[in-house]
């Protein structure tokens, strides 16, 4: 008799990041149930791309929760403001940028959690980095560390000690370069990813927002071309 895999609930955006992630927990054992959000982004073409990941991944079962965080804006994701485009890697790396969603992942870590309460499961992946110029509060080591104690505290299945929730974050200590060698590692098809914070209507990447210049980087320091076709590219 083979062994049943424990679930995970891995968080899915249809990015680079995620994708990795996803494959990440899967080569690890899991029976990963995939978790994405439409939160009123103005990327939302990354919705389509993580239906097409969670497929081509292997997910047991991938489910979409919709909130709408344009009821608060304060973004450039979810609010009438310009998405910053052409900045260098060092004004990337100054104050945290409008493209900074408030409470975005402590939204979705506890949509997470839910779902993996109900699975019975005691793993969440997420694709969470520390090393991006970004500079998201809510990417922090001491977030995740916070939220992984405070969700172990919320559930009646913690409470009861039927389950220990851990909150992996593989991609944390990884420059964009080694996620993408990583991800080439586990057979991850870039191709189906969508990073762009402003895509076009059909999802055509911009190519000089902070994700996409990020992205090309990554993929230049391994000596190859990004699948996607930008309509505009980084020298």
């Amino acid at each position: 008799m083979s062994q049943q895999k424990s679930k995970a609930v891995v968080l899915l955006s249809g990015g680079l990041d995620s994708a990795t992630v996803l494959a990440i927990a899967k080569a690890e054992g899991h029976d990963v149930y995939a978790l994405s959000f439409a939160y009123g982004q103005r990327h939302s073409w990354e919705l389509e791309c993580a239906r097409v990941v969670a497929r081509a991944g292997g997910a047991k079962e991938h489910r979409t929760a919709t909130i709408d965080l344009r009821a608060f804006g304060g973004s450039a994701l979810t609010a009438d403001i310009d998405v910053p485009k052409g900045r260098s890697t060092e004004e990337m790396s100054g104050e945290i940028p409008i493209t900074y969603v408030p409470a975005r992942n402590t939204i979705f870590l506890s949509f997470a959690l839910a779902w993996a309460e109900v699975l019975g499961c005691s793993d969440i992946f997420i694709g969470v980095n520390a090393l991006d110029y970004s500079g998201y509060p809510d990417c922090r080591p001491e977030f995740i560390a916070a939220f992984e104690r405070m969700a172990n505290l919320a559930t009646r299945a913690g409470v009861e000690g039927r389950q220990a929730l851990r909150i992996h974050t593989p991609l944390i200590a990884l420059t964009k370069a080694e996620i993408i060698r990583k991800g080439l590692e586990l057979g991850v098809d870039y191709s189906l990813t969508s990073s762009c914070y402003d895509p076009s209507p059909s999802g055509g990447p911009c190519g000089s927002c902070d994700s996409c210049v990020l992205r090309q980087k990554g993929f230049r320091e391994n000596g190859l071309v990004d699948p996607l076709k930008y309509r505009e590219t980084q020298p």
